[in-house]
């Protein structure tokens, strides 16, 4: 047996905390049984006492000290009832002492001078033990009409003791015994209770990836156990949900990085192929190579920043940022795209709405939702920027009139490659990471962001920053000259 295990060092606290209650019960019971054993005793003696005590209060007060000794050797025997008396009239005039008791346990004549009891005191006033001798003798002193008296009445503690040495032995063999049958039966109810443990752990060895929609067992006892299995179960479903997140963003980017290359490959084959290509035919070959190497190149830009935001990379730089400062700047960088488009960009609502966060990642967030805005908007639409500051938190919106997202699309508009129209978004160069790169920038600054589209009537996204704390941020202030067109 490993000393270290759970099981081990549970059975060992099981069976101290039982021999420590075993032998707490047998010290009571053995204290017990000789305080009752004692005082048993020593009621016996005064019943004793009280005989001789009446003998005395009877006598008259011209009795002789004969005719005392006949009555106590008559009514209470002393020698016979295996007793020890000594009568005194005091001050120190012994008129009896008992002999040698019938079983012969202790001698009177070692039995030395009396104690009297305290000044004052009534009868049966003082009990004292003597070891040497092995006698509980009891000492009461009373005034009668034949005069004062000190009377002493003992008995051998022999049979208590023969009692608590019998009590003793018992104690001695049937301890041990109970603690080795508490080290055996904890044994057998710890091993029991961690029954499900070695199943948990039986079940847990033969998960892998390829099965991890089993489920540990779970046993309704309301316990700690219980608890662990949930945990483990919820661990698990976790666990599968990343696995299969995972395996579709694997089969998601290499089928997208497949499409590129399988266009790069076929144009090389081609200019290889061709002996004497002209220029112009040479420049569009060269052009359509450069254009997915570009899309290749911000495909892998952007699935590396997945990466490292998924790694738990936080932003280096953090700053306040005025959300409409940094729009219209963004804004103007974006204009010929929206030009190109026939876009119009509304930048007249930006207001004030300072923020902490990374700038250079802010600006992505915005370019991302620019672009996507002004890539499914059709010519002559609008899109529009707003930025506030409200109770707990700065606000960014990004409107626009476009296509659209249909309702059964909006719960899945931020996850990797999802793509409401595939053909489209590839047409236009989309791979479908961009919205996911935006939510986990705002993940990242606590930010949430939420989305709301009507098919054929545009979409707006509105992302709500906390505020900075432990600052009193300036007045919104109103930028109406921002627009671009």
């Amino acid at each position: 047996m490993n000393p270290r295990s759970l099981a081990f060092r549970l059975g060992a606290w099981y069976t101290l905390l039982l021999g420590v209650i075993f032998v707490l019960l047998g010290a009571a019971t053995f204290f017990g049984l000789q305080s009752y054993l004692k005082s048993t005793l020593l009621d016996s003696i005064r019943r004793r006492s009280t005989q001789v005590q009446q003998i005395l209060f009877e006598a008259p007060a011209s009795v002789a000290d004969a005719e005392l000794q006949r009555q106590i050797d008559s009514r209470v025997a002393p020698a016979f009832n295996n007793r020890f008396l000594r009568v005194t009239r005091l001050p120190a005039a012994v008129i009896y002492r008992s002999g040698a008791p019938a079983n012969g346990e202790f001698d009177p004549a070692a039995v030395g001078p009396p104690v009297d009891p305290a000044p004052g005191a009534g009868a049966a006033d003082r009990a004292r033990t003597l070891p040497e001798l092995g006698i509980l003798l009891s000492t009461s002193v009373l005034d009668t009409a034949s005069g004062r008296y000190r009377v002493e009445m003992g008995a051998s503690l022999h049979p208590m003791q023969t009692v608590l040495s019998h009590q003793l032995v018992v104690l001695a063999i049937l301890l041990p015994m109970l603690v080795v049958a508490a080290a055996a039966s904890g044994y057998v109810l710890v091993n029991r209770a961690l029954r499900p443990v070695d199943r948990i752990s039986a079940l847990a060895e033969q998960l892998s990836l390829q099965n991890l929609s089993q489920r540990l067992p779970v046993e309704r006892t309301g316990d700690a156990l219980e608890r662990l299995a949930i945990a483990l179960n919820n661990m698990l479903g976790r666990l599968r949900d990343s696995v299969q997140t995972q395996r579709r963003f694997l089969a998601d980017a290499s089928h997208e990085l497949r499409t590129p290359l399988t266009v790069i490959k076929g144009e090389l084959q081609e200019l290889s192929s061709q002996t004497r290509a002209s220029a112009e035919e040479m420049r569009e070959r060269v052009g359509s190579v450069l254009e997915e190497v570009g899309r290749l190149e911000q495909l892998v830009s952007g699935l590396l920043m997945l990466s490292r935001l998924d790694a738990g990379e936080r932003p280096r730089e953090w700053a306040d940022v005025d959300l409409a400062e940094l729009a219209h700047s963004t804004a103007e960088q974006m204009r010929l795209i929206a030009e190109d488009g026939g876009v119009v960009v509304d930048l007249s609502d930006l207001r004030r709405a300072v923020v902490r966060g990374d700038r250079a990642r802010l600006k992505q967030v915005i370019v991302n939702l620019l672009d996507n805005a002004i890539r499914y908007t059709p010519r002559g639409g609008r899109v529009s920027i707003r930025s506030r500051e409200e109770a707990q938190c700065g606000v960014l919106e990004v409107k626009d009139t476009g296509v659209g997202i249909p309702a059964d699309a909006l719960p899945r508009v931020f996850d990797r490659f999802f793509r409401v129209d595939d053909a489209r978004s590839r047409d236009d160069g989309g791979a479908g990471i961009g919205l996911s790169i935006v939510k986990s920038i705002c993940t990242v600054h606590g930010a949430e962001i939420a989305v709301e589209s009507e098919l054929g009537h545009g979409s707006c996204f509105r992302l709500r920053f906390p505020r900075i704390t432990g600052r009193i941020l300036p007045a919104a202030t109103s930028n109406e000259n921002l627009k671009t067109g």
